[in-house]
């Protein structure tokens, strides 16, 4: 699947007009009046439910285009189907790059993907920028500097897990369900650090999946089988939706830690049954699109009225599509920042650039923040459980940034 925005009309134009852009023959994918940005996105396969992410950006830059573009240029964002397969992200990034001749890649999804042309988009010289994933990897400035993450790190959200369980839960008898890669492994490390030795005792099972499994069900029987009455569910959406089923329907009641990635409503809590969700924990930097908190907020109002005109095939009860608009909310900060004398090196140069921005719909206090050395642009979460009906936030912000080993 192509899903293209040809010369994409897109939200938010921030009052992006100004000086008439001059095209620069130094890079591909720029002219005096059009940007080429590529994607890759789940639009099939295990990771499907991803696929919305990439059309809300699309459907956000259709806006940014519709307000006049950004220093007198249209956005043109190419994003290509690559299903949640390494081999096809590489496949396809080499086709945007080299075919397309698009300027940077932006919101490519997966960790195992976006490591399969980590080095070469680095290699290249090309940005690669703002990938939709939290592994910890993607804020290293100095092995490579064409890469930026922008949700918080997956380690930074283990971490708060681990603090709450020690805290609150000293005799857990803790039970794992990871998917077998690096994304995995990455949300492993960082409970298991930050648990630290003594508290990594707990751990009774760990159980892995592969994404070319039908199901987890064996491995939902196995952590009730080993007594674990803390569970640690580390998939994403398709998986966490049979996850948290099989242990209702087999009677196992475990406090649940849900990873953010799967914290959608609408993409994993209902398909997993909404009773069968009640309790399960997770750690949000962004607003719920279903918490009452923000029924009269002003960036959920005009979130709502977007999707509305732009996307209106879109969930609005999936927190992906809050999630697509945001990131793209951010990309055309940079785009601004960098005025009419657009580059690849320009791009790479304001996206470590950022100071203090605030983005209508992250939680209150987050503020997104970059630097040369740091590639980190989010570092702060809270708390929330599942009432059945909402997620209901609690205790503090917790700041990775005051943690050294994040």
């Amino acid at each position: 699947m192509r899903y293209t925005t040809l010369v994409l009309a897109g939200a938010l134009t921030l009052a992006l007009g100004g000086p008439t852009a001059r095209a620069l023959a130094a890079d591909p994918g720029l002219t005096a009046t059009e940007v080429k940005i590529g994607n890759t996105n789940p639009y099939s396969g295990p990771a499907s439910s991803y696929g919305t992410i990439g059309k809300a950006i699309a459907a956000y830059f259709r806006m940014v285009n519709d307000e006049g573009g950004i220093n007198g240029r249209k956005l043109n964002f190419v994003s290509l189907d690559d299903g949640y397969a390494p081999p096809k992200t590489v496949e396809m990034a080499r086709q945007l790059l080299e075919q397309e001749q698009v300027l940077f890649l932006f919101q490519t999804l997966g960790t195992p993907t976006n490591t399969a042309i980590w080095k070469y988009m680095n290699d290249q010289h090309v940005p690669h920028l703002f990938v939709a994933t939290g592994a910890t990897k993607w804020g290293d400035p100095k092995g490579h500097p064409w890469t930026m993450g922008w949700q918080p790190t997956y380690q930074a959200e283990a971490h708060i897990y681990a603090e709450y369980i020690l805290k609150h839960l000293p005799n857990a008898k803790i039970g794992i369900l990871y998917q077998n890669d690096d994304y995995g492994k990455d949300y492993l490390k960082g409970f298991k650090d930050g648990l630290g030795p003594d508290g990594q005792k707990m751990i009774v099972s760990e159980q892995t999946y592969e994404v070319t499994d039908p199901t987890v069900d064996s491995q939902i029987v196995n952590l009730k089988e080993s007594g674990a009455d803390v569970f640690f569910n580390i998939t994403i959406p398709k998986f966490a939706a049979q996850a948290i089923r099989r242990a209702f329907d087999i009677g196992w009641k475990p406090t649940q830690f849900l990873n953010n990635v799967s914290a959608s409503i609408g993409a994993a809590l209902k398909p997993a049954g909404l009773e069968a969700s009640k309790g399960v924990i997770t750690a949000l930097y962004l607003k719920d699109p279903d918490d009452p908190d923000w029924r009269d907020d002003p960036g959920m109002k005009a979130w709502r009225v977007w999707m509305q005109k732009y996307y209106p095939a879109g969930n609005l009860h999936d927190v992906n599509n809050v999630y697509g608009y945001s990131t793209a909310q951010t990309l055309v900060h940079v785009l601004r920042q960098c005025g009419p004398e657009l580059s690849r090196a320009t791009v790479m140069r304001q996206a470590a650039n950022i100071k203090d921005l605030s983005l209508p719909l992250l939680l209150p206090g987050i503020k997104i923040n970059t630097s040369p050395t740091d590639f980190y642009p989010i570092e702060q979460e809270q708390l929330a459980r599942f009432d059945g009906e909402r997620w209901v936030r609690f205790g503090p912000l917790f700041d990775a940034s005051r943690h050294p080993s994040m």
